[in-house]
């Protein structure tokens, strides 16, 4: 993988997952402890930052009041509006201080769904970018990244996933994404193999 045309994206490494007194903390915190998740997250970040690779942030945020979910919402997006999670401009919905992106990081806006690709402009910002490899880590592991791989998939990026930088709800749903799903759609690796596989090129 070429750094100059390899992109880090980085799904909603915000407050609300990734910090204690988040809303949804609490839900992902053991599998994050488990496969220390964070601390790789945060030294993927910095070495790939260093090596010439795009880094991408990709938050989520809705208006008070939700406005953008439809009025009887199910699934995960019920999840989101019930707790009153991700409210724009929020401590809640801000990036987490050891990732607060730096001059040269892109912040992908628009997120308002599963799918980094749906309502933004990722993809234009990547072919803009001459971007061939995509690598995807952050929350969660069986949503908002496999929705996001499986998009890349399809648009005909090399997509690699992180294996030990995501998390979820449960080991039992990271387990069988990484091992199930992700092998169908993306080179899963950790982020050890990953930096390793970056030249300079």
């Amino acid at each position: 993988m070429h750094a100059a045309k390899t992109a880090l994206v980085l799904i909603e490494f915000q407050n609300e997952f990734a910090s204690e007194g988040g809303v949804l903390h609490d839900g992902v915190k053991g599998v994050m402890a488990d496969t220390g998740m964070l601390a790789n997250s945060i030294a993927t970040l910095n070495a790939a930052r260093d090596a010439g690779v795009s880094i991408m942030h990709a938050p989520i945020s809705f208006a008070p009041g939700y406005p953008e979910i439809p009025a009887q919402p199910y699934g995960i997006l019920a999840g989101v509006r019930n707790s009153g999670a991700f409210v724009k401009d929020s401590w809640g919905a801000q990036i987490i201080d050891d990732m607060t992106p730096q001059p040269g990081d892109i912040v992908i806006e628009g997120k308002r769904g599963l799918d980094c690709f749906a309502s933004t402009n990722l993809d234009f910002i990547l072919r803009a970018r001459g971007i061939e490899t995509v690598a995807l880590a952050g929350f969660l592991t069986n949503c908002c990244v496999e929705s996001t791989m499986r998009s890349a998939y399809e648009r005909g990026f090399d997509v690699v996933t992180l294996t030990d930088c995501t998390a979820t709800l449960s080991e039992e749903e990271q387990r069988v994404a990484i091992a199930r799903d992700y092998p169908m759609f993306s080179r899963p690796m950790t982020h050890d193999s990953f930096l390793t596989e970056l030249t300079a090129g």
